[in-house]
């Protein structure tokens, strides 16, 4: 529905001068009938102008009710959650402080940076010598200011990096001009994964989501648009946080409000989601999960490592079906260091 100032005539005894933008106010609407208008008195003025011709109110209502309902994502249904954005919008000029409030997740590139690329890299036949992932198609979901999406363009893909957070995404783009290579391997746009499910369909080899589904309003939503855009036989990367009081006592209260790793109110325990309830979402919405590996930090000389725990960080790699409504299929047992949570 769109809003614009538009004057018709109107009696000398109550024209007045106002800069211009006197007379009513002029609502338009589209519908399968064709353009409508309804007019709509400026606040504080009292029109007396004759309206043209519009259709029946219930017309109106009709058309307003089809435009809100035929959405494939309504508002109700975004994976984005509003107090998450206000949270990193406090931080979106400190993505690439290496010693600030993101230091952790500089240094977990050291992990999740080989594990998506050796298992890219598993699955081919061939590659470029010194761009391996030349000719793969990741989108990196909540992208923030580029941290993941440099090293995977550097490696050569090519790379869509989205954040519904502007400021992330200037931060982002600004880091990103510094490096020719990067300027023309890397796009980024502020915008939710739901906005690029109605953009395109099954165009990606590879999403990653990585500390990002502990933030999202609704995960099942998230997964289905993770499959949504991603080719079939697509991978799908995923690092998180395990909900175990472990994880409560070391990833929030240590964490934040002990050593400051991480700023204060960055998590929420009950977002928080365990790899078994995680791998059941991905496998009902036709998925296969083939890896669950656990991630230890190490706060003293600030590394991330490989482990055999899943109680607090872990990595998951999942396949999705090659035909829409079914599992992938499972040939290759699945890789797990998982430990009983606690």
């Amino acid at each position: 529905m769109l809003l614009s100032q538009k004057r018709y005539s109107v009696p000398t005894d109550h024209a007045s001068e106002d800069n211009g933008l006197a007379g009513p106010w002029m609502v338009s609407t589209r519908s399968e009938n064709g353009p409508h208008c309804i007019q709509v008195p400026r606040p504080g003025k009292l029109c007396r102008c004759q309206p043209p011709t519009c259709p029946p109110a219930f017309t109106i209502i009709a058309s307003l009710f089809r435009f809100f309902t035929e959405q494939p994502y309504s508002t109700s249904q975004a994976t984005v959650d509003p107090n998450e954005m206000r949270k990193f919008q406090r931080l979106a000029n400190k993505w690439w402080d290496e010693h600030g409030d993101f230091a952790a997740l500089h240094s977990m590139n050291d992990l999740r940076v080989p594990f998506i690329r050796d298992t890219v890299l598993n699955s081919r036949n061939d590659h470029q010598l010194g761009s391996p992932l030349f000719g793969i198609k990741i989108l990196d979901v909540g992208s923030g200011g580029g941290l993941l999406s440099e090293p995977l363009g550097r490696l050569g893909a090519s790379v869509t990096g989205i954040d519904p957070l502007e400021d992330n995404i200037r931060t982002a783009e600004l880091h990103k001009s510094f490096d020719p290579i990067l300027a023309k391997r890397i796009e980024y746009k502020s915008c939710t994964l739901e906005d690029i499910v109605e953009e395109t369909s099954e165009t990606f080899d590879v999403v990653v989501a990585s500390e990002v589904v502990e933030h999202v309003a609704d995960v099942e939503m998230f997964i289905r648009c993770c499959g949504e855009v991603l080719k079939p036989e697509g991978f799908l990367f995923i690092t998180t946080i395990n909900k175990t009081q472990l994880s409560y006592v070391l990833g929030i209260v240590i964490a934040e409000s002990v050593l400051g790793i991480v700023p204060s109110g960055t998590h929420d325990w009950e977002k928080f989601i365990a790899p078994e309830e995680l791998e059941r979402l991905l496998e009902s919405n036709g998925f296969s999960v083939k890896a669950i590996k656990g991630m230890w930090y190490n706060p003293l000389f600030r590394s991330w490592s490989w482990t055999g725990n899943t109680s607090i960080n872990y990595a998951l790699h999942a396949v999705k079906s090659s035909v829409q409504g079914q599992s992938a299929p499972k040939e290759a047992p699945l890789e797990t260091d998982r430990a009983a949570p606690d």
